[in-house]
């Protein structure tokens, strides 16, 4: 079996809350979980988004993330809803990867306990229209309820069936969704560690907003070409956002690169 190695950072000491010393060649499940763990003392939501592409920018082969997969990937992917409060996700995204809830894995368990989390976290659904349905398996096959985050626009009559299901609908703008407006309700119920898992069109307005903290992306050794969409489609960004890569790990030509604002604490200014 493949081992993760690590390119960046080059000491353990670099990392929050290491012990110093020399770096071992592979990467435990306990380094991952101190280099992507979310700040400490957060007092507003904090963004992670978590993406795999490939080596020329597609987001997708055949429609779905899985062709530009591979295990270790799937390790950091895990790791992301290990370490949040709730996971963040479009709706078309739910809906073309088949997305139900989290489960209880062993690994997932112990950590979540360990770290004071909740057993669980809901996943959030992002959809303008409104177009989850009580039937859907993202609401049937789980054990945490997942919280739908539309607009004031959408159909009352779908809202109103979500809500008899037991489903939190947060209405979070007119017309579309705001992001803003959105983390704001997360935070409101005590969901400040935000684990973004796509997709391009929630991104870009969640960059737009100036919303994102951090980025998770595995650079799969893959030319797609053309067709497939981007990582970030739709609402463009008045200026770039800089970022600081703070770790990069390979194994079989896959890199996963974290990239963070330098200026990112997780806490209100003033």
């Amino acid at each position: 079996m493949a081992v993760v190695h690590r390119l960046l950072p080059t000491s353990v000491s670099s990392v929050p809350g290491a012990p110093s010393g020399p770096v071992p060649d592979g990467v435990s499940d306990a380094e991952l979980e101190r280099l992507y763990d979310y700040p400490a003392g957060l007092t507003r939501p904090w963004v992670q988004v978590n993406f795999v592409s490939s080596a020329d920018g597609a987001v997708s082969v055949s429609d779905r993330s899985e062709g530009l997969s591979h295990p270790a990937d799937k390790r950091i992917f895990a790791l992301g809803r290990d370490l949040a409060d709730v996971i963040l996700v479009g709706a078309g995204t739910a809906q073309a990867e088949g997305y139900r809830g989290v489960r209880p894995r062993e690994l997932r368990v112990e950590r979540r306990r360990r770290l004071g989390l909740n057993p669980l976290p809901p996943i959030a659904v992002v959809t303008g229209s409104c177009r989850v349905t009580p039937d859907d398996p993202i609401v049937t096959d789980t054990e945490v309820p997942p919280i739908v985050v539309t607009t004031t626009d959408a159909p009352r009559h779908r809202k109103a069936d979500l809500t008899a299901a037991g489903i939190d609908v947060i209405e979070a703008g007119a017309g579309t969704v705001d992001p803003r407006a959105t983390l704001a309700a997360l935070a409101e119920r005590g969901l400040l560690r935000v684990n973004c898992e796509g997709g391009p069109q929630l991104f870009a307005a969640l960059v737009a907003a100036d919303s994102v903290d951090q980025l998770c992306l595995t650079v799969a050794p893959l030319l797609a070409g053309a067709g497939s969409q981007r990582i970030a489609a739709g609402i463009p960004s008045p200026v770039p956002r800089t970022l600081r890569l703070d770790s990069v790990l390979h194994e079989d030509g896959f890199l996963m690169l974290r990239y963070r604002r330098a200026d990112s604490t997780g806490r209100h200014k003033g």
